[in-house]
């Protein structure tokens, strides 16, 4: 999978399921590609989302909403994922 098609499917799944004023993802990849522990065709992503509904509750429940929603993308596509709630 190419980068640009998980951050299309990660819009599209979050989108569908919470209430959002704006997602913005960006890939962090390049960032890891000297790890030993980079896979390849695995991302790091960074996810900024702006949600009145994930605003009101814990930062722990927020994350575990979004964990829930990308649970195949995790498994297969995501090594990391960094989530800010704005």
């Amino acid at each position: 999978m190419h980068i640009n098609q998980l951050i299309k499917i990660v819009k599209t799944k979050i989108n569908q399921n919470i209430s959002c004023e704006k997602i913005e993802i960006e890939d962090k990849t390049f960032l890891h590609k000297s790890h030993q522990t980079h896979q390849q065709g695995k991302f790091h992503i960074k996810l900024k989302i702006n949600s009145l509904y994930l605003k009101k509750i814990s930062k722990i429940e927020s994350s575990k909403i979004i964990y829930k929603i990308l649970g195949e993308e995790l498994k297969i596509y995501i090594h990391s994922i960094e989530i800010l709630i704005d």
